[in-house]
C-alpha cells in the first residue's frame, strides 16, 4: 500500500475540521455561496487556465434557467463537446473551483467543456442535479453550433458526486434516446448509495472524505429517497449494455475507491470498453489539488488522452 504524501495528508486534515458530517443544513446551505478566486484558492485548486476563453450562459431547465460556464481553447473549426460535472457530495462545489479543470480538460482535448452549476443539497435534494445535468446535455447539445461545437462528438466527466451524475447521464442519454456520448470519463465516482463497498470501511477515516462525510451526504441528497434507486447508484440498473466507453479513475486511500472498480466491473461484463486506473497514495479528490497532488497532472493527461481517443475519427 502506498504511502500518501504528506501535503494531501495535511490537506487532508484541514477539510476534516470543515467535515460536512458536522455541519448542520443551515451551515451547508451559507457555505454554498459563491467563492471568488484568491491566491490561496488559485494555489490550491489550479485557478483559471490561460489559454483558454470562457463564458458564463444559461439553458433551459426543468425549474429554471440551468447555469453554465463554457470553456473554449484558442483553436479553430468545430471542437468536440464535453458535459463537465463538479463534485462536492451534491451539496458542495463551485464553477469558480472547476475552473482549472474545466480549462484543462478544454485545452488537453481541444474541446469545448459546459461546466453545469446544477442545484445543490440540502435545499434541492434528489432529483434536482440529476434534472439539472440532463437538461444542460440537452441545451449545450441544442447549442452546439452556435457554440462552435460538433454535436456528433460528445463526451460527459464528472469527479465524486459529479462523477454520479455523469454515469447516470450516460444510462438516461441511452435510456431517453438522448444525444450519442463518445466516451464517459468517471473521477473517483459514488456509484452505489447502498454503500455496499468494502472500502468505506477500510478507508472510513481517510484525510478528504471519510465514511461519516459519505453517510451525511447521502442523507442530505436523498432525503430519504430510496438509494437502491438506478438514477442514484448507477451501479444498480438492470441493464449496463450500450452504454458508451468509460474511464474510471479510483485512488486508493478513498471510502469510494471499490464503487469506481465495481462499476468498471460491471460495465466490463456488459461488454462496455472500459479502461480503470487505480492511483496509488491518493486520497479522495486529489486531482482537485493539481498544485499538492504528485499525480494529479498523470491523471489529468489520461483523462485528456482518452477524450481525444474518442473524439479522433475513425480510421
Amino acid at each position: 500500500m502506498a504511502r500518501m504524501g504528506l501535503r494531501l495528508r495535511l490537506v487532508g486534515r484541514a477539510l476534516g475540521a470543515l467535515s460536512v458530517s458536522h455541519r448542520t443544513p443551515e451551515q451547508i446551505v451559507r457555505a454554498q455561496r459563491p467563492t471568488p478566486h484568491d491566491l490561496l484558492l488559485d494555489a490550491l485548486l489550479g485557478g483559471r487556465v490561460r489559454g483558454v476563453r470562457w463564458r458564463d450562459e444559461t439553458v433551459p431547465g426543468e425549474a429554471g434557467d440551468v447555469p453554465v460556464r463554457l470553456y473554449r481553447p484558442r483553436v479553430p473549426g468545430r471542437l468536440p463537446l464535453v458535459l463537465l460535472l463538479h463534485g462536492g457530495g451534491w451539496a458542495g462545489g463551485s464553477l469558480n473551483g472547476y475552473d482549472w479543470l474545466a480549462g484543462s480538460i478544454a485545452q488537453g482535448a481541444g474541446a469545448v467543456v459546459a461546466s453545469v452549476d446544477y442545484r445543490l443539497a440540502p435545499l434541492h435534494p434528489f432529483p434536482a442535479a440529476v434534472d439539472d445535468c440532463w437538461s444542460a446535455l440537452l441545451g449545450v447539445v441544442e447549442r452546439a453550433h452556435r457554440l462552435g461545437a460538433d454535436a456528433e462528438r460528445i463526451a460527459v466527466v464528472g469527479d465524486s458526486a459529479g462523477g454520479n451524475l455523469a454515469a447516470v447521464v450516460a444510462q438516461l442519454a441511452r435510456d431517453r434516446s438522448g444525444p450519442r456520448l463518445a466516451f464517459q470519463g468517471l473521477i473517483y465516482p459514488a456509484t452505489d448509495l447502498t454503500l455496499g463497498s468494502a472500502s468505506l470501511d477500510e478507508n472510513a477515516h481517510a484525510p478528504v472524505l471519510t465514511k461519516a462525510d459519505a453517510l451525511a451526504f447521502r442523507a442530505h441528497y436523498l432525503a430519504g429517497h430510496d438509494p437502491a434507486d438506478p438514477l442514484v447508484s448507477p451501479l444498480l440498473a438492470a441493464d449496463l449494455t450500450g452504454l458508451p466507453p468509460a474511464l474510471i479513475q479510483v485512488a486508493e486511500h478513498d471510502p469510494l475507491r471499490d464503487d469506481g472498480l465495481r462499476y468498471a466491473a460491471a460495465l466490463e461484463r456488459a461488454g462496455v470498453p472500459v479502461r480503470s486506473t487505480l492511483y496509488p497514495g491518493m486520497p479522495h479528490g486529489f486531482l482537485a489539488f493539481p498544485r499538492l497532488s504528485r499525480s494529479a497532472p498523470q491523471a489529468l493527461e489520461e483523462l485528456t488522452a482518452g477524450l481525444r481517443r474518442a473524439f479522433a475519427p475513425p480510421r
